[in-house]
This record gives C-alpha cells, sequence and structure tokens, in this order.
C-alpha cells in the first residue's frame, strides 16, 4: 500500500463534512489523524452538529463549521455559505448521505466533491458530488469513510483517536468515581430512534452488575438526561443487589467521555457511548442483535462483542445474513432477548483477566 497516489499531491485545503451521530463522529477522528500525519500541510476543516462538537470539537489544527441541525436546512446551508464566504476548498469529503445532509453541503465549493458509492449513495447523494468512493466490501463504516481519503489518494491509515479530555471533565470523572476498584460502565440505552428494538432487558442488566460486582469491579451506569435513560437507571439499580454508582443525566460529552476513559470496560447495545468507550480503547462488550458488528460494532474491541444477529436475522426475518442487503437491521423487539446474561459473563470473565 503506497503512501501517495503519484497522481494525486497532497491538497492545500481539505473539507470533511460529518454532521452526526456520536457514534459516526468518532469514526472520523482517524481520518483527521491519517490526514493530519501523511498530509501534515493541508489545511483541514470539518462541518459537524453542535451536539457532536462538544465531544470532538476541539482537535488542534482543524477549522470546525459547527451546525444546530434543529435550525432546518435553509438555515444550516446559509449560516454555512456565510462561514465559507469566499472558500473554495481542493477536496471535500461529503461523508453524510441523508438529503438533509446533502442539501446544507451545497452551502461548501470544492473543485472535487466526493461521496459514496452508487450503492451507499442513499437519498439521491450521488447527485451532488462529482467523485465516488470504491464499492464497499461489507466493511465496517470506519474502513468506508477511510475509502473517502484513497479516491482523494491518500491511501494510508492512522488508526488513532486521541479525544482531547479537558482538566475541568478529568477532575469531574475524579471526583465523582471511586479510587482503587476497576471500574465497569453500563450504558444500557441507544439513541430515541432505536428505543425497543436494542434495548436489552433492565433486569439482565441488574444481573451483570451483580455478577461484575462478584469479580470486584464497582458498577458506574452512564447515559442522558431523558425520562427513559433515567428510568433505565432507576430500574437496574433497584434490580441490582450491588451499589451501583448512577450517573444518568450528569454528564456532559466531555465528562463521559473521561468517565469512560477510567473504566476498565463497557456494556451496552450498539450507541454513541460504545463508541466513545472503544475509541479510548476501553473493551467494550458489545450487545447486537438488532445490528451487525462487522458493520458497526466497537471498531478496536470487536472480540468482545456478544453476537446474536445472525440468529436473530434468521428468527425473524427468515433469512441468512449473507443474503441481506449490508447494513440490514432487525427491527423487532424481541431481538434483544437473544442475547443471555451467560454470554455477556463469560466476556466479564475475559475483561477480569485483562483487569488483573
Amino acid at each position: 500500500m503506497t503512501e501517495l497516489d503519484p497522481g494525486a499531491p497532497a491538497p492545500d485545503s481539505l473539507c470533511l463534512f460529518r454532521l452526526s451521530a456520536i457514534g459516526d463522529t468518532t469514526h472520523v477522528l482517524p481520518i483527521i489523524r491519517t490526514v493530519q500525519r501523511y498530509w501534515p500541510n493541508t489545511a483541514i476543516t470539518w462541518v459537524v452538529g453542535r451536539t457532536e462538537s462538544e465531544l470532538v470539537g476541539d482537535l488542534p489544527g482543524v477549522i470546525y463549521r459547527v451546525l444546530d441541525k434543529k435550525a432546518g436546512i435553509r438555515r444550516c446551508r446559509n449560516e454555512l455559505r456565510e462561514a465559507e464566504a469566499g472558500c473554495i476548498h481542493d477536496v471535500i469529503l461529503q461523508m453524510q448521505a441523508s438529503l438533509r445532509a446533502s442539501l446544507i453541503a451545497t452551502g461548501l465549493r470544492g473543485r472535487r466533491r466526493i461521496g459514496f458509492d452508487r450503492a451507499r449513495a442513499i437519498n439521491g447523494q450521488w447527485l451532488f458530488t462529482s467523485e465516488r468512493i470504491a464499492p464497499g466490501r461489507r466493511e465496517h463504516v470506519l474502513d468506508g469513510f477511510f475509502g473517502f481519503l484513497e479516491q482523494a489518494g491518500l491511501r494510508r491509515r492512522e488508526l488513532r483517536w486521541d479525544i482531547p479530555l479537558p482538566p475541568d471533565a478529568v477532575a469531574f470523572a475524579q471526583r465523582e468515581l471511586p479510587a482503587g476498584a476497576p471500574l465497569l460502565a453500563l450504558s444500557p440505552c441507544s439513541s430515541q430512534r432505536f428505543r425497543n428494538f436494542r434495548d436489552w432487558p433492565a433486569e439482565r442488566f441488574a444481573e451483570v452488575a451483580d455478577y461484575a460486582a462478584s469479580l470486584g469491579f464497582r458498577v458506574v451506569v452512564t447515559g442522558g438526561p431523558s425520562m427513559r435513560e433515567r428510568s433505565y437507571a432507576a430500574a437496574i439499580t433497584s434490580a441490582a443487589s450491588v451499589p451501583v454508582i448512577d450517573l444518568v443525566g450528569r454528564t456532559r460529552l466531555k465528562e463521559l467521555a473521561a468517565v469512560l476513559a477510567r473504566c476498565a470496560g463497557l456494556v451496552g447495545p450498539d450507541s454513541g457511548p460504545a463508541h466513545v468507550a472503544s475509541a479510548l480503547d476501553v473493551p467494550v462488550i458489545g450487545l447486537f442483535a438488532t445490528s451487525n458488528p462487522a458493520r458497526t460494532g466497537p471498531y478496536r474491541h470487536r472480540d468482545y462483542v456478544v453476537d446474536r444477529y445472525p440468529d436473530a436475522v434468521r428468527r425473524f426475518l427468515g433469512r441468512e445474513p449473507e443474503q441481506l442487503r449490508w447494513g440490514t437491521r432487525v427491527r423487532h423487539p424481541d431481538a434483544m432477548d437473544l442475547i443471555s446474561v451467560d454470554e455477556v459473563r463469560a466476556k466479564l470473565d475475559r475483561l477480569a483477566g485483562r483487569s488483573g
């Protein structure tokens, strides 16, 4: 694998367009780190969502265009156009395929505008780009993102995340978490969009908490401020027979990252916190039945995943995984019940051995 395509010199400016979501924006970090290492003189701009910028919006050497997606397409596009007035990027990596994202991205100007291959350029994204990445090979989302750099001419990879943790966030984690015993994070809830499909029963999380305590872990539950997440945390803490540290609704994204950085592992479904933990090199015991971990699993720790996706596909879709379009989800409320507590216990045994 060569460092650079001889026909594609390093561009003077490169713009990455990826607004959301939290997990996917963590996948952008190695793309930026790769450019910074191998194209050190290239100016980097990142168009990112306001919420996600709270986590990834402070990388040194990156110019940010932060948009509030709730403001609507027209306002976001106009704000982007105003912020980028007079700027023409050599390369735009249009790494989001929703129609909303494509329309907002018209506020950017560039000589080359790279989008997904035709199979992944859903919602007509191919109409808004001038080039496409190579067709996917049933690959992880992060590997697909590297396809944008390859199309731009950079064929190296720097698998480095390095999420900055500010002192106040580190101080929060030190203040809220006990010292001494290894910590295990439970992150039970995925986004509201996937509620009921990625939810693993609260009583099973409570059993995991009890077993983790028997292995010497202190357990902390994390999550956002929504009523659903608060109710889930309350159900877990009340059902567990051991004390559980409840930080649900009490952390900003940087504080959550600092908390996870103190943990020996995390247990949870496919979600933003799981990808943040993996980016921090914290082993993630991923609970996967509704989505394929080969595509969206915790990139650095897929060997810790409990994978019941093939069983869910067979039972609820009546097909074999190989027969489905890559990325197909199983949207059935009983799919996550296929994951047993014993399977998670086995992964915890391995984690305990790693943690000493």
